[in-house]
């Protein structure tokens, strides 16, 4: 008997027939600087069309975690690429970056086209909400590297920002701390949730409310804040942004403080929503242990000075954010 790849496992005509259906996804994305056609060696992205003077390049990678087994417990696998441009376009706007480009790493068991359709389609949605474009990734079939449906998602973006914008700048004592809500948990602390709900025998397709089982609570996807922070960037009154990832508030915010300042946060500033303190009180977690794991409902954090806080707070909520002030620097 002949030996063939796809009798080994891996099936080259379904990668093609997958590359067929994600290219208009992948058009959809098309932005300055990038028009080029998935299905090269290697995506191009013309950064001189953009119109930066003395540009820096900032890029950043990431997954989702273990938020992927809940997609791939419940098969519902059309928001989980929104989180992972989420995790790096995020990461981007920290540093006052527009995010220009992203390519997505996706590896299974054995390739189902239409799952794995329904992953890029979403991907590329988080794109268009970033305004990045979409220009290459890359699908590997590894029989026995992965389980049955399993599969696995990295991202990796690159952004531009102008030398002298880059963040953070220097931050003062009397700073003012500006959260943003977040949409959910984003994609940090499921090893957690997991964990509290195995512990108390409860399944994704369990209620959560009237409206959710906790399933599909858990799969809101990560709140991507590129609009609304660029547009509080360009009036050059922030003097730095934290995204607030896997340890919080309390191990997120000192990374882009400048010596020898802290944050004080005052926790009963805004509204918690309800998954927080569903999984709190199921799970028995304490405060601390709540506020290292999970972003508590707030996804992303900008320093002020205290003279700018109204006119960057009136900016963010008429981009739609819900805006708080959470503490300031001392």
């Amino acid at each position: 008997m002949s030996s063939s790849y796809k009798k080994s496992g891996v099936d080259i005509d379904a990668g093609n027939e997958l590359v067929k259906k994600i290219k208009p996804f992948a058009k959809a994305t098309a932005r300055i600087g990038a028009d080029s056609e998935l299905g090269g060696f290697g995506a191009l992205f013309d950064l001189k069309k953009c119109n930066y003077k003395d540009p820096v390049l900032v890029s950043s990678t990431d997954g989702v975690g273990t938020k992927l087994k809940v997609a791939i417990e419940t098969n519902t696998h059309d928001t989980i690429g929104i989180d992972l441009v989420a995790m790096s376009v995020n990461d981007l706007i920290v540093q006052g970056a527009e995010p220009l480009f992203f390519l997505d790493y996706f590896a299974c068991s054995k390739l189902n086209v239409d799952v794995a359709s329904v992953i890029i389609k979403g991907i590329a949605e988080g794109c268009k909400q970033a305004n990045c474009a979409l220009i290459g990734g890359e699908t590997a079939e590894m029989p026995s590297m992965y389980q049955e449906n399993d599969y696995d998602l990295a991202g990796f973006a690159v952004g531009a920002v102008e030398r002298d914008k880059i963040l953070p700048r220097q931050t003062s004592k009397g700073d003012v701390l500006i959260g943003l809500a977040s949409s959910g948990l984003h994609s940090n602390g499921y090893s957690l949730a997991r964990y509290i709900l195995k512990q108390n025998s409860l399944k994704f397709s369990d209620k959560f409310n009237n409206h959710k089982t906790i399933g599909a609570e858990l799969l809101t996807p990560t709140k991507i804040f590129v609009k609304s922070c660029l547009g509080a960037i360009r009036t050059d009154k922030v003097k730095a942004l934290a995204h607030i990832t896997g340890g919080g508030l309390i191990e997120n915010l000192p990374r882009v403080l400048s010596p020898n300042i802290e944050a004080k946060i005052d926790y009963n500033s805004w509204h918690m929503p309800e998954i927080f303190s569903f999984l709190q009180k199921l799970g028995k977690v304490e405060d601390s242990e709540m506020r290292r794991t999970f972003n508590c409902g707030i996804g992303m954090v900008l320093v002020v000075g205290k003279n700018n806080v109204d006119e960057i707070i009136d900016l963010l909520k008429n981009c739609g954010e819900d805006a708080y002030i959470i503490g300031e620097l001392a």
